[in-house]
């Protein structure tokens, strides 16, 4: 891999308030070697004259679904495993265009489509993956409608493409060591009633503080943590007593849950672009019926949801949640955003805030010396206009992955 040496650069490192001109960034291995105001000497290094435009961290998506391409959930079981693989790659390689040099999936994502992507099969981000979700019989990743009979036996054993059907401590711990045992890297559990299922209620609750607990306790014994779909309040603050760390969705939080969640320095990682995508074009896309119908139970309150996130300091990360062909709109998540929050501290959520979630704060998310070159160069200043960040990947001239050019069209 050969050393890079971006120069006369607007930088943004993912943390700090503003922008620095004429800064250089020396990429070595993979990594960032040095950040410097000053002329920085490589005999070795290729040199990339930014040309006075932004450079920044890569950004994070951490709520993205590589195997969701299907508006109906329900259907991804009808799909066999490597047409899924094939869907996926198209999937993960516009999210890379639109420079998402990682993603955490929130279920169905596998050992095999992160290691493809790893060893170069996918041109797509770096995936932090959950493998299969874990639910409740009738809860959220539970697609059986219901006038389905069920013919599996009512234990771990039975699931479908995103997610293991776990009731008790015990099925709900099994199902949770079956993906730590295939590499996963979070567990993601379903606390609340959804939009994308047919059978649950949005504020249904849905597992017991014993099953939510045992799930913890298993990926606490790998060093991670449990994420947890949740809209209500009370299952937001049941989940986070509980020892879950990263709250899904969020969007009928109150002040009394956010104020728990912050005491217990978890994350909530909003997705008000998916809500958007489907009020707009989810008839049109051939989204489910009771998906359209339960939308409105949670699309208004994200932005109110958002801005009381603010306002009590709880950290928020940067997600989209988006099904389908929907995915095109991913980056108007920052679009959506920018009604409640200041641009920088959006550019933070979709980079340092969620390198900390994904507990790599200072690796990734970060223009600092020893952090992965994850990079993207911008078009523009991005604090003054975050649509340089949508259409596609089209103000996006540069875009590396540890250390590798994925896309060079500077001239």
């Amino acid at each position: 891999m050969s050393a890079i040496l971006f120069h006369n650069a607007r930088l943004f490192d993912g943390e700090t308030e503003h922008l620095r001109d004429d800064i250089s960034v020396l990429v070595e291995g993979g990594r960032i070697r040095d950040v410097s105001a000053r002329a920085i000497q490589s005999a070795s290094a290729e040199r990339i004259d930014v040309g006075g435009r932004t450079l920044m961290p890569g950004l994070i998506d951490a709520h993205f679904h590589a195997y969701a391409t299907e508006l109906d959930l329900g259907k991804a079981g009808e799909t066999p495993r490597s047409l899924h693989a094939l869907e996926a790659h198209i999937l993960l390689e516009n999210a890379l265009a639109r420079g998402f040099t990682t993603v955490r999936d929130a279920a169905g994502a596998d050992y095999g489509l992160a290691r493809a992507t790893e060893r170069g099969l996918i041109k797509g981000p770096r995936i932090f993956y959950a493998g299969r979700a874990i639910t409740q019989t009738g809860g959220h990743g539970d697609f059986r409608g219901p006038a389905k009979e069920s013919i599996d036996a009512p234990c771990a054993c039975a699931s479908n493409t995103m997610a293991w059907v776990a009731d008790g401590p015990d099925e709900v711990r099994k199902a949770a060591r079956e993906e730590l045992r295939k590499g996963a890297d979070q567990i993601k559990i379903f606390v609340s009633g959804g939009i994308s299922s047919p059978s649950d209620p949005v504020w249904m609750p849905q597992f017991s503080d014993e099953e939510i607990r045992a799930a913890v306790a298993e990926a606490a014994s790998r060093r991670t943590y449990v994420m947890a779909h949740a809209y209500t309040a009370g299952s937001i603050a049941r989940a986070v007593k509980c020892g879950v760390r990263s709250i899904e969705h969020g969007n009928l939080i109150d002040r009394a849950a956010a104020e728990i969640v912050k005491a217990h320095d978890a994350f909530v990682v909003p997705t008000l672009v998916t809500y958007d995508a489907f009020h707009k074009f989810g008839a049109s896309s051939g989204a489910p019926d009771f998906l359209l119908q339960k939308l409105e139970d949670v699309r208004t309150a994200g932005l109110e949801a958002l801005s009381l996130l603010q306002e009590v300091g709880v950290q928020t990360g940067f997600g989209t949640d988006l099904l389908g062909e929907l995915h095109v709109h991913q980056s108007e998540e920052f679009l959506i955003r920018a009604q409640v929050m200041r641009p920088v501290d959006i550019l933070r959520s979709a980079t340092s805030v969620n390198a900390r979630l994904l507990n790599r704060a200072g690796e990734l998310g970060v223009v600092k010396a020893d952090a992965l070159a994850d990079l993207i160069v911008v078009d523009g200043d991005p604090l003054a206009d975050l649509s340089l960040l949508t259409r596609q990947g089209a103000h996006l001239p540069v875009i590396m992955k540890g250390g590798e050019l994925m896309k060079m069209e500077l001239k």
